[in-house]
């Protein structure tokens, strides 16, 4: 940069990567230089949300503003702004820009026949989305993105990074909504959440939930008697993991404080549980917050709960307050301000608190009881909007046209191929059915000749599963019907001239101009369920008996 001072290119990799050094003041004036020169310079915008992001978030709103515009059909452009509305409490905002990716990603991933566990932007978009969506007391639009993240396609050997992701964050979405918004019942009734027992961190996560929801249905001897073995995995966890990242044992302790402290507080310990309550926000100060949080709530907001239920209501103001600026514009919190205040005679200040949370919530679902109580108060008020600058208000239906925004199946590309008779085959040609279809190199690779004879070998449980397979390739039809390899193998085999499906169906690399081995399952609508593409064709055919069987079984669930 120093060498070649006009190079705007050279400003803006120097800002990205100084990032977290230095100073973020300095930083800023590096990417004002591009920026006076190129205003819509996508690179410098990302460097300054970046760059402000969780150090002094409302100093990127500028360029929040332009990243999207700057770059509208990059997932990644719309995404970032997301970061820092939601650090200041600019929910509307932060949904409009959290959805917008997620419905972005999802088109460029349906256009490239990617999957979720193949693409770790969508899992976080959606459950960053989710988490926005319940700041907005929008409950059920996230539960349904968290459902719809589980339900979506996985894979048997891709079970990290995108893969993991799907189902982590998935999960995350869905306990986390679920405890925020007291759904006691939900969380203790079998199917509801898959809970993972297969490591003593996932044993722990079902001991917290479901000991805050007996004591929420007041319980109390079953949520003392889940406690303790909240306890006893605390112990072993720490033991496992005593020479590890000390942020593990530290979040454990700070989940057991705060299940401590409730049922302590249910019965009566008023000392004991606030005790472990405020030892617990503690943690927060330190730790709370991450994109996004995995945390149901600022923990002081619970012990402002309480004290408000036992009419300590400036006790339990000052606790509200401490969680606002942990959380700014959380309408939980604002509702217990309002409660708070207008319990203690105040009943201005109870109607601005309660002007605010009509703002935020003003596309809440109805009858949730943080809104109903505020407004059984009588107070009449108007919707406040206290945010740093004006913002839209988010209607997930003016997004629509960007496509959807949770995934779903999404139909094949067209198949025109040719029959070892020469005959035309498209895939409407087997509407009703199931297709397995696989993309192979043709009999000269043993690799491919072995998955089709694998697939051969158990032919009966695929049409037992009402599914035909399609073994296609660029060989001509007259070389596949006179293949003496391929004669043994009884599946229908289609000629692709020149690659032409191949390249629809992303089974061709462009750029090292080479085949590639894919194996895709489309359900009886014609919409792809599964893939995997790569140098190796996929040979697992019991995950593909079994995925068989869950899409069947989905199909009926929604009546298709």
């Amino acid at each position: 940069m120093i060498k070649y001072p006009d190079d705007v290119e050279a400003k803006a990799h120097l800002a990205l990567f100084n990032i977290g050094d230095g100073s973020a003041f300095a930083n800023q004036l590096l990417i004002d230089q591009v920026l006076a020169k190129n205003p819509m310079h996508p690179g410098a915008h990302h460097a300054s949300i970046q760059n402000w992001d969780g150090v002094s978030s409302e100093q990127a709103i500028r360029s929040c503003e332009l990243y999207g515009k700057s770059a509208p059909g990059i997932g990644h452009a719309l995404h970032m702004p997301g970061h820092i509305y939601t650090k200041i409490g600019m929910w509307h905002e932060a949904a409009i820009a959290m959805d917008s990716a997620t419905r972005i990603e999802l088109r460029y991933m349906n256009d490239r026949l990617a999957l979720p566990f193949e693409t770790w932007n969508y899992p976080h978009n959606r459950n960053y989305l989710c988490y926005i969506q319940e700041q907005l007391g929008m409950a059920d639009a996230s539960l349904q993105g968290s459902r719809d993240m589980l339900a979506a396609p996985r894979d048997p050997d891709l079970n990290s990074d995108a893969a993991g992701r799907t189902v982590l964050e998935g999960h995350q979405a869905m306990v986390r909504a679920l405890i925020k918004f007291e759904r006691w019942d939900q969380i203790l009734a079998k199917g509801v959440v898959a809970w993972s027992d297969k490591d003593d961190f996932g044993k722990f996560d079902q001991a917290f939930a479901e000991t805050l929801a007996l004591n929420g249905l007041g319980k109390l001897r079953e949520a003392k008697e889940r406690l303790q073995d909240l306890k006893a995995l605390q112990v072993k966890i720490a033991a496992t993991n005593k020479d590890s990242d000390s942020r593990v044992p530290q979040g454990i302790a700070a989940s057991v404080n705060v299940a401590e402290g409730m049922v302590s507080l249910s019965e009566g310990h008023l000392l004991e549980g606030q005790k472990a309550l405020l030892d617990a926000a503690e943690d927060d100060v330190k730790h709370y917050g991450g994109d996004p949080p995995s945390q149901p709530w600022p923990v002081i907001r619970l012990l402002g709960d309480d004290y408000r239920k036992r009419a300590q209501n400036q006790l339990a103001i000052e606790c509200y307050e401490r969680a606002l600026k942990e959380e700014p514009n959380d309408g939980f919190t604002l509702s217990g301000l309002a409660l708070a205040h207008h319990a203690a005679g105040n009943l201005e200040k109870s109607a601005y608190y309660a002007g605010r949370l009509e703002y935020v919530w003003s596309q809440a679902d109805p009858n949730l009881k943080w809104l109903e109580d505020v407004r059984k108060l009588g107070l009449s008020t108007k919707p406040i909007a206290e945010t740093p600058r004006p913002e839209r208000t988010y209607h997930p239906k003016d997004l629509d046209a960007m496509g959807p925004m949770n995934w779903r199946p999404f139909q094949a590309p067209v198949l025109q191929v040719v029959s070892v008779k020469g005959k035309p085959v498209q895939l409407k040609d087997y509407a009703g059915k199931n297709v397995l279809l696989v993309f192979f190199l043709g009999d000269e690779c043993v690799h491919c000749v072995g998955q089709l004879k694998s697939i051969n070998d158990r032919i009966s449980e695929f049409e037992a599963q009402d599914t035909v397979v399609l073994a296609v390739c660029s060989s001509s039809p007259t070389k596949l019907k006179e293949s003496a390899t391929l004669g043994k193998v009884n599946v229908t085999l289609l000629s692709d001239k020149n690659h032409e499906n191949a390249r629809r169906f992303s089974s061709y690399d462009d750029f090292e101009e080479i085949e590639l081995h894919s194996t895709i399952l489309i359900d009886k609508k014609g919409c792809v369920r599964w893939k995997r593409t790569g140098g190796d064709p996929f040979k697992n055919i019991d995950f593909l008996v079994s995925e068989l069987k869950r899409i069947n079984g989905s199909l009926l669930s929604d009546g298709r």
